[in-house]
């Protein structure tokens, strides 16, 4: 028993080491003083003041942020939609195929999602005129067309497992289908929905593949610069970009931990 607890003591290390060191790293060398990412060369600040001084990196940020959060929202109320027809509706003609296309972004290349969509905003701009170029636009319904499986799948989830009774009641003491939806029904499944929105912007904030399809010139995301930057050599000052995402993302983790264990106590 005690050879097991110290096995999976080792591998639960080396799975946190591989996972956590070269984020560690990353911060490390976000004060590097040196001009290579790699070459430490004393501590410094230089490179957070070249990224707040850098207008495409933050042109970019804007851009990806913008389009995380449009996308998210548009993402979090058709996915919703979704899964509310899929677990109270029963079964209907076409249940099968219309589960499947909803569960079909979850599963297909990224490649093949990005070029479909690029050839359906081709063949628009010829026959309609309209999108007159590809940017804020084109991104945002991309990533809402793929955000949206997931945002369906976290709520039938939660739908399944949720007790009808609610609804029942509420219907036999006189309540329309509509108020039941938004008295009982909602209320009862806004975790999934934020825990979908959530999920649904890290997705966005994070594409690099789709959003190289369907973007433009002026259309270039946060992954699109790092990725260019990436390619010609990368400067420190993505490394504090990094350390920046990294602190606001554990900030929020300890905010939602300190909320969720107030609430539990």
């Amino acid at each position: 028993m005690q050879h097991r607890s110290r096995f999976l003591l080792t591998v639960l290390s080396f799975g946190y080491a591989f996972l956590y060191i070269p984020l560690i790293s990353v911060v490390f060398y976000s004060f590097n003083k040196s001009s290579l990412a790699t070459v430490w060369g004393g501590f410094s600040l230089r490179w957070y003041g070249e990224l707040f001084r850098n207008d495409q990196v933050l042109e970019a940020l804007a851009l990806s942020l913008q389009i995380a959060a449009t996308s998210a929202t548009f993402a979090t109320i058709l996915g919703t939609m979704a899964g509310l027809v899929l677990v109270r509706f029963g079964r209907f003609r076409g249940r099968t195929l219309f589960s499947g296309m909803i569960v079909s972004p979850l599963v297909m290349p990224e490649v093949i999602t990005g070029l479909s969509l690029l050839l359906l905003f081709v063949s628009l701009q010829q026959l309609i005129g309209w999108p007159a170029q590809r940017g804020f636009s084109t991104i945002t319904i991309a990533h809402t067309t793929f955000a949206m499986a997931y945002v369906a799948v976290v709520v039938q989830s939660r739908l399944t497992s949720m007790d009808e009774s609610l609804e029942e009641a509420a219907m036999d003491l006189g309540c329309r289908p509509l108020r039941v939806l938004f008295d009982i029904t909602l209320p009862l499944i806004v975790p999934a929905m934020v825990a979908g929105w959530l999920l649904a912007f890290t997705l966005s904030l994070d594409d690099l593949v789709i959003a190289s399809f369907v973007s433009g010139p002026g259309g270039t995301t946060l992954p699109m610069y790092i990725f260019s930057k990436v390619k010609l050599g990368v400067t420190p000052d993505i490394n504090a970009l990094a350390s920046l995402i990294i602190l606001i993302v554990s900030v929020g983790l300890l905010l939602s931990w300190a909320a969720m264990r107030k609430r539990s106590s």
